[in-house]
């Protein structure tokens, strides 16, 4: 079955690899949503992916104590690629 679109830019919130506190990468939600990816993948549709961070590290909440915006802003870079290594991984376990 061909999709409608070729190629896709599929946004998650760093929310969507949480647990159920709704913080940290939680490995079955990882896989989770890598399955779901995987699925679309299959339909030949291109996907780029772009993920955040606030399940890691919000900003907002070191520049409310003081932190300097650069460094705020560069935990948030670590943190987005943390959640990056762990969908890659859970994406390359899944198939993909």
């Amino acid at each position: 079955m061909a999709g409608k679109y070729k190629r896709i830019l599929l946004k998650l919130g760093g929310e969507s690899l949480a647990g159920p506190e709704g913080y940290g990468i939680d490995p079955e939600r990882a896989d989770e949503v890598a399955a779901k990816i995987k699925r679309i993948h299959d339909f030949e549709i291109e996907i780029a992916i772009v993920v955040g961070a606030g399940n890691l590290w919000r900003g907002r909440d070191g520049l409310a104590h003081g932190m300097d915006r650069a460094t705020a802003d560069q935990m948030g870079m670590l943190a987005t690629v943390m959640n990056s290594l762990a969908l890659r991984d859970a994406l390359e376990r899944a198939g993909w």
